[in-house]
This record gives C-alpha cells, sequence and structure tokens, in this order.
C-alpha cells in the first residue's frame, strides 16, 4: 500500500496557508519529498513502512522496490526543499506529521549501524529531523493542557514517539520531553474513557495518555498512575470498532483506531506487573489486533480513504516498533 501512494499525486489535501499568489503552487512542488499518499503525515509514514519493512524483511522479495523507493525519494535535493519549507511555516504538521519524521529518521538511524546506504539516507534527514525536534522544543513548554482528541492534534501519541526518538538520539531532549509529559499527564484522574471512540477518532484519548505515561514512569508509579486515570482498567469493555463505510476518510479513521488501540494496549500491558489489569489489557489487544489486520486491512484494500495510511498502522502493530528498543 505504501509503495503504491508515495509517488501518487492525487487526490491530495494539503495544509498550506496563502501569503499572496505566488504561494499558489502544486503539493510535489512545496514539498517534493513527501507529496504523496494523499497528505504530507501519510507521506512521512509511509516511507518509514517502507523503510521498516526492508529493515526487517531483508531477504524479502519486497525489499529491493523498498530500497529503490527510499533511494528515490530521500534526495539531498528534495529534503532541502522540505527544510525550507518547514523553516518557513513553523506551525506545519505539529505535532502528529513532525512525530513520524522524527519515527522515519529513528528508523533509518538504527539501521545505518549496519547497512551503508541507509546510514546515507539518515544523514540526509538528520537535518530535517533536527528542526522537527526543535519545534517540539519550542512547543511543548507553551502548552497549558494536553490536547486529548481521538485525531492528529493529540499530544500524548505524538509525544511518545517522539520521546521514543530523543531516548535513542538526544538524552538531554528525552528528559525534557518525559517532564513535559509528567507536567501534561501526571495528574490525570478519571479520564472518561466511556466517552470513546468519537465518530471519527483514530487514537484513543485515554489509551494514549497511558502508553505516553509508560514510557516515562517507573513500573511501580505506572501502575499507580493508571489507577488514579482509568480505576476501572479491567472492566472496560475495549471492544472493535466495525467501519460503517471505508469509503469515507473521516469514517475509515474507526480502522485505524482498531489498529492504535491494539499497540497501545500491548505497550500498557508490558509496562504492568502480572495481575488481571495486564491480562485485560493484552486480551483487548489480542481482540483489537485480530479484528484489525483482518477487517481494517480488508477495507485499506479495496478503498484509497484507508490504504494510503493504513499500512502504517498495521506495520508498526506487528513489528512491535513501540515495545522494542530497535
Amino acid at each position: 500500500m505504501a509503495l503504491g501512494c508515495t509517488e501518487q499525486a492525487y487526490p491530495n489535501q494539503i495544509a498550506h496557508r496563502l501569503d499572496s499568489d505566488a504561494d499558489a503552487r502544486l503539493p510535489r512542488e512545496l514539498t517534493p519529498v513527501f507529496y504523496g499518499c494523499y497528505d504530507w503525515h501519510s507521506a512521512v509514514h509511509g516511507h518509514w513502512l517502507i523503510a521498516r519493512a526492508a529493515r526487517v524483511l531483508p531477504g524479502s522479495p519486497i525489499s529491493a522496490p523498498c530500497r529503490a523507493q527510499l533511494e528515490r525519494s530521500l534526495t539531498v535535493s528534495g529534503l532541502e526543499a522540505e527544510h525550507a519549507y518547514l523553516s518557513a511555516h513553523p506551525g506545519f504538521e505539529r505535532p502528529y506529521g513532525l512525530a513520524w519524521l522524527l519515527t522515519l529518521h529513528l528508523e533509518l538511524h538504527e539501521w545505518a549501524h549496519d547497512d551503508p546506504q541507509a546510514a546515507s539516507w539518515s544523514a540526509r534527514l538528520a537535518p530535517l529531523a533536527g528542526l522537527a525536534a526543535e519545534r517540539f522544543d519550542a512547543w511543548l513548554p507553551k502548552l497549558l493542557g494536553p490536547t486529548r482528541s481521538g485525531t492528529h492534534a493529540q499530544t500524548a501519541f505524538s509525544l511518545g514517539l517522539a520521546i521514543d526518538w530523543a531516548a535513542r538520539l538526544d538524552s538531554d531532549r528525552a528528559t525534557a520531553w518525559k517532564a513535559q509529559a509528567v507536567r501534561l499527564h501526571g495528574g490525570d484522574r478519571d479520564l472518561p474513557a466511556h466517552l470513546e471512540p468519537a465518530g471519527e477518532d483514530f487514537l484513543s484519548g485515554s489509551l494514549g495518555a497511558a502508553d505516553l505515561m509508560r514510557r516515562v514512569l517507573s513500573a511501580d508509579d505506572f501502575a499507580a498512575w493508571l489507577e488514579r486515570a482509568l480505576p476501572d482498567f479491567g472492566s472496560i469493555p475495549w471492544r472493535p470498532v466495525k467501519v460503517s463505510d471505508a469509503a469515507d476518510g473521516r469514517l475509515a479513521h474507526l480502522d485505524g483506531l482498531n489498529l492504535s488501540r491494539a499497540f497501545q494496549l500491548a505497550g500498557i500491558a508490558a509496562a504492568l506487573p502480572a495481575g488481571p489489569t495486564r491480562e485485560a489489557a493484552l486480551s483487548a489487544s489480542n481482540d483489537h489486533r485480530e479484528f484489525g489486520i483482518s477487517e481494517t486491512l480488508a477495507n485499506a484494500k479495496t478503498h484509497y480513504a484507508g490504504s494510503h495510511w493504513l499500512g502504517s498502522f498495521a506495520m508498526y502493530l506487528l513489528t512491535e516498533r513501540g515495545l522494542r528498543p530497535h
């Protein structure tokens, strides 16, 4: 799915501010690397999917096409143009797209240790990733509180991805961003999981907060936090959601919710001691995983509303990216 859309220019939805007639330009002229897959953030995590697939399946038939796509996409000139665009638009794709950009860079950085071609791609992407990190530096201290939506603006999901990048590449930022996570979510109590999901969610607000906090707290502190934030966690009926119209891009977000719940519940379980709460998280994760991989990906293969992005969530789940140190 990702290989099919990284160079597919249309349909395309851009979040581009116009300050004059001269700013009315084609998406592939504005951002010549990440212009496919319908929108910028989907193009970014589509490239992450491709890199992840090539890295974890080096002997598979998909490896060579993935490498070829990365070499076509991650050019010096193209990434310089992306850097110029991001520099000129400080709020662009904050936080979701920026977090996935850091995830792409982390993948390439780790792969670079035993692959010279990946080392080249990582080096080319590094300035753009550095700029994305600067955006988090500037933004996080200004937040009066977290954004708890179930879509791209959610603070917790993106901050979790950003912290994973910083934990491997920048210990000072990891410390600072973890402190921001505690500031934003450390006092969470009685999160309204009973109101989830909203009709167009692809992320859970309550599970997103928990999946973030398991990254920044000790095991004992996280267990205590979860007891305050979601005191009835083990009895909450986390059930997969069936999409009513998979051709509708916003309703199809719920397909992504099944996958993101699966990997967030798995992350929460991994941070808990043995017991009923951990077993409940694992059981709910497995239910969402089975439903998501069968029904969600079937929908995505049929409709571009899902195929331009859902593969990334499936790859994140299946390869346990959020759980593995590498």
